[in-house]
């Protein structure tokens, strides 16, 4: 495993992290989600993402179980807050901040986590109150670090141009071969203030694993068959879309790569990126897409694979 530095903190982050959407506490098995833990920090995986709203609280209190034997200083432990707990509690103000952070270390087992992340932007709180409160939890210890997720360049810009606050260390964005919007305007305003990228979905969901096959159903112990974790996954499952990513397989071939090692080192060709999120429901999946760390390949590879993308959602040849 690798490891690089996130952002402007003195964090070490593994560059394959492990996450849990939709997975742990909800669609996938305890002992099975278990044996993926116990997997990843077999092949040094140091950093693990979830959310309070991952199954409400069921896959924090899923990781608050499975790491209590840990050293706490042998990982880096990341949450969110933002999206409804229930129908009072949502949004990054002040009240909601201070009530989600308490109630997330309560279900994970411990004094504080390393990086607490917005996971949105709230439009109907000012950003003053919010970056205040997050100021507080730095200062209260509860966290180490602060990040974002999904945030207008903007917004962003507004929040590095505040004086008096914590500095954010992390975005979050949605990030792969299949989507590449964070090229355009975050990742270069995230490279020139100390900001580091953890990208979630950097697979596609699946897709890049090249297990769907466009003339079949997918596999019925896939993600995309099942009614828990499939739901965000239609963009994806376009026929053209799955004949591209079958062309890309000889190609992940040539780099001596499987086809999710060849997608995961693409989105760590990026230097601003400090990890990659996977989601597993099997430890073989956490041995596969560990390996994609500190793998060299040819740029010309990647560029060959990038036009065949790019010609199938009908982009604009981006090499």
């Amino acid at each position: 495993m690798k490891y690089r530095k996130l952002g402007d903190s003195d964090l070490e982050v593994s560059e394959i992290s492990l996450g849990s959407w939709l997975t742990y506490g909800v669609g996938v098995e305890a002992d099975k989600a278990r044996a993926c833990l116990d997997e990843a920090f077999e092949q040094g995986i140091n950093f693990i993402d979830t959310a309070n709203v991952y199954g409400r609280g069921a896959a924090e209190t899923f990781l608050g179980e499975a790491l209590k034997g840990r050293g706490r200083d042998s990982y880096v432990l990341a949450t969110k807050v933002y999206f409804p707990m229930s129908d009072s509690d949502r949004g990054l103000s002040r009240s909601q901040i201070e009530k989600q952070l308490d109630a997330s270390l309560e279900r994970l087992r411990t004094d504080y986590v390393d990086l607490y992340q917005c996971h949105r932007y709230d439009w109907d709180t000012p950003l003053e109150e919010t970056m205040e409160a997050l100021t507080r939890a730095v200062e209260s210890g509860k966290t180490r670090y602060i990040g974002f997720s999904e945030w207008p360049a903007e917004r962003i810009q507004a929040a590095v141009d505040m004086t008096g606050v914590a500095k954010f260390v992390s975005s979050q964005p949605q990030y792969s071969l299949l989507w590449r919007e964070p090229e355009e305007e975050v990742i270069p305003l995230c490279a020139a203030n100390g900001i580091s990228q953890i990208v979630w979905s950097p697979l596609g969901q699946g897709v890049l694993s090249g297990k769907y096959d466009p003339d079949k159903p997918p596999p019925k112990d896939s993600r995309a068959a099942s009614e828990e974790m499939g739901g965000f996954m239609d963009r994806l499952m376009q026929p053209q879309v799955l004949r591209a990513v079958q062309e890309l397989k000889p190609i992940a071939d040539e780099a001596g790569l499987t086809l999710p090692q060849f997608a995961l080192a693409w989105v760590l060709r990026e230097p601003n990126v400090a990890s990659a999120i996977i989601g597993a429901s099997r430890p073989g999946q956490v041995r596969e897409n560990a390996a994609a760390a500190g793998v060299v390949v040819d740029t010309q590879l990647f560029l060959r694979a990038e036009q065949i993308i790019d010609e199938a959602l009908g982009r604009v040849e981006t090499a």
